[in-house]
């Protein structure tokens, strides 16, 4: 599974953007898809995560603020933020949970940068 993520860019406070993810590859096995982000000196921490039922979850710093969606057809998730804080500023990634006949694997995509600053 290839992951292949963009969006990221430079946002005042109070903006949105919008990330994505397209999974390319063995992408039937895929049961969840998610973000993540990480601070230099931080460990990678969970934002949002989305299972091919629909089912998702979010941190509590992101709730109400984030939404994670996917496009199963085309195996893509999106990553909607809207009212940014300085505080999100992060790398982003993208990450897939695949399950095969006897194993499961994460795979991570290259990273987004989102700085979040006036």
């Amino acid at each position: 599974v290839q992951l292949q993520a963009s969006g990221g860019g430079s946002v005042e406070p109070g903006g949105s953007l919008k990330l994505s993810c397209v999974a390319s590859g063995s992408t039937v096995g895929i049961f969840a898809l998610g973000w993540y982000r990480q601070v230099p000196g931080n460990e990678r921490e969970l934002v949002a995560t989305v299972s091919n039922g629909g089912s998702t979850t979010y941190a509590d710093s992101v709730k109400g603020r984030f939404t994670i969606s996917r496009d199963n057809a085309k195996a893509i998730v999106y990553l909607q933020m809207n009212s940014l804080k300085p505080e999100d500023t992060a790398v982003y990634y993208c990450n897939a949970e695949w399950r095969g006949l006897i194993s499961t694997r994460s795979y991570w995509g290259q990273g987004t940068l989102v700085t979040v600053s006036s």
